[in-house]
C-alpha cells in the first residue's frame, strides 16, 4: 500500500480540499490535547485531611459495618451518575466513606453537573473531592451501600409453625470444629454447612472418626428444620454461593488415608444465616457473596438491547464514560470525530459513478461506554451528518435504546 499516494488522493478530493488544517490529520488528537491542557491548568487537587469532628460519624460507620455483617444492608454496583446522594455510604477500593455534603453544583466542561463534596472516611480523614471524581471512583472500583433492607422472616426456622401436613425433609446444620490442629483451630469464622435427614446429634455422634468433620469433635452452632423444600438442593445452593471461601485442608483418617473435606467455609455466621433465609424466600438470586468485605453484594441485572435495527445503517463508536452519560441524558447533541487515514473509509466512501468521495450516512450510532463503562451501550438516532475542518460531525437525535 502506497500511503503517500493514498494521502495525495485524499487531499486532492473536493470533499477534503479545504485548508491547511488537513495537515493535522496525524497530529495529537484534539481530545488528547484538551486532556493535557486541563491537567496543566488544574490548580487544585483534593487532599485528605484529619476530620476534626469524626466523633460525630464514628458510630454511623460502626452501625453500617454491623448492618452489612448481618445482611441488613448489602453492596451494590452502580452505573448511573444520579445515584450518588448526600447522606449515603459508599465503598471505594475497600474503604467505607460517607458522602456528608454536596456543594453548589455547576456545569463542568463535559456539560455534567459537578461540585465539591465533603466525604468522611472510616479512617478518620475527610476530603472535598469533586462529585464527578467520586462518582468515577465508585463506578470503577467501588460500591454503593444499600438502604436498610427489611429483615427476612424467620418463620422458616420456627419448628412451632410446622403442622402435621408439612413434610419435614431434613436439617441444614452449621458446625464449628473443636480440632487441635493449628491450621483449623486458628482459623476464624470457620464453619461446616451440611444437610442431614436425621437429627444432627445422631449425624455427628462419630465426628472424631470421620474426615468430613475434620477427624475431631464438633459443636452445633445452629440447625434449621426444613419443611416442604428439597433440602439437598438447598445445601448445594448454599455451597455454590460460598464457593469462593471454601476452606482447603487435608486430614488423615484412622486408616492413614488423606481427604480434603468440601463443606467447610470461612464466612461470618450472620452471613450464613442471611444466605439461608434469602435462599428460602427466593431472593438469593439477586445476591452474591463478597469475600473481601465479608458481606452480601446485590447483583445489578443489566438491561439488554431490545430496539429492532433491521434495515438500519448503524455505526459503532467507543466513547468515554462521562461523554456517554452526557449523550444518554441529552446534554451532548453532537459527536465529532477526526477523519484519519485509518478511519477515512468508516466515515466516507468513493462513489463509483463520479469517482468523488462523500460522507457516509448512518441512521444511528451505537455508543459503547469505555473506562469502567461495564458493558453499557446506547443506540442514538443520527439526524444529520456534516464535514468541518477535517472532522465529521454527527448531529444526534433521540436515544433509541440503552442497555447495560
Amino acid at each position: 500500500m502506497n500511503i503517500k499516494k493514498e494521502l495525495d488522493e485524499i487531499f486532492q478530493d473536493p470533499l477534503l480540499d479545504l485548508s491547511e488544517k488537513e495537515a493535522e490529520l496525524f497530529d495529537i488528537p484534539g481530545e488528547m490535547r484538551n486532556v493535557i491542557r486541563e491537567r496543566k491548568n488544574s490548580d487544585y487537587v483534593a487532599q485528605r485531611q484529619l476530620c476534626k469532628d469524626f466523633s460525630l460519624f464514628q458510630s454511623l460507620f460502626m452501625q453500617i459495618h454491623k448492618d452489612l455483617k448481618h445482611g441488613l444492608r448489602s453492596l451494590m454496583k452502580i452505573s448511573k451518575t444520579a445515584s450518588l446522594q448526600a447522606g449515603r455510604f459508599y465503598v471505594v477500593d475497600g474503604e467505607l466513606l460517607y458522602l456528608e455534603r454536596i456543594g453548589e453544583q455547576k456545569q463542568s466542561s463535559n456539560s455534567l453537573p459537578d461540585a465539591r463534596t465533603r466525604c468522611i472516611y472510616e479512617n478518620g480523614t475527610e476530603s472535598d473531592i469533586l462529585l464527578q471524581t467520586l462518582r468515577k471512583n465508585v463506578v470503577g472500583s467501588g460500591y454503593a451501600v444499600t438502604e436498610l433492607e427489611k429483615e427476612a422472616e424467620s418463620d422458616f426456622f420456627n419448628n412451632g409453625g410446622l403442622t402435621e401436613e408439612d413434610n419435614v425433609t431434613g436439617y441444614i446444620y452449621i458446625l464449628s470444629s473443636q480440632s487441635d490442629n493449628p491450621t483449623i483451630h486458628n482459623q476464624d469464622n470457620l464453619y461446616k454447612i451440611g444437610f442431614s435427614t436425621k437429627s444432627v446429634e445422631e449425624r455427628i455422634a462419630n465426628a472424631e472418626h470421620e474426615p468430613t468433620y475434620l477427624m475431631a469433635p464438633v459443636k452445633i452452632v445452629a440447625t434449621y428444620k426444613v419443611a416442604n423444600v428439597n433440602s439437598q438442593k438447598l445445601e448445594d445452593l448454599i455451597h455454590q454461593v460460598l464457593k469462593d471461601v471454601q476452606f482447603h485442608v487435608t486430614v488423615i483418617d484412622d486408616e492413614g488415608k488423606s481427604y480434603e473435606p468440601k463443606e467447610w467455609f470461612v464466612v461470618p455466621l450472620e452471613v450464613v444465616d442471611m444466605i439461608i433465609q434469602k435462599i428460602l424466600d427466593g431472593s438469593i438470586i439477586h445476591y452474591t457473596y463478597n469475600p473481601t468485605l465479608q458481606c452480601l453484594e446485590k447483583i445489578v441485572v443489566r438491561k439488554r438491547p431490545t430496539f429492532n435495527t433491521t434495515g438500519m445503517k448503524i455505526l459503532s463508536l467507543n466513547t468515554k464514560l462521562n461523554e456517554y452519560e452526557a449523550i444518554v441524558d441529552g446534554s451532548k447533541k453532537t459527536e465529532r470525530r477526526q477523519i484519519k487515514q485509518s478511519s477515512v473509509n468508516k466515515y466516507t466512501y468513493v462513489d463509483e459513478a463520479d469517482g468523488k468521495r462523500y460522507l457516509r450516512r448512518y441512521d444511528a450510532i451505537r455508543f459503547n461506554a469505555g473506562t469502567h463503562g461495564e458493558g453499557r451501550s446506547a443506540l442514538v438516532q443520527v439526524t444529520d451528518t456534516a464535514f468541518e475542518d477535517g472532522d465529521v460531525i454527527f448531529h444526534l437525535g433521540i436515544v433509541l435504546d440503552v442497555f447495560g
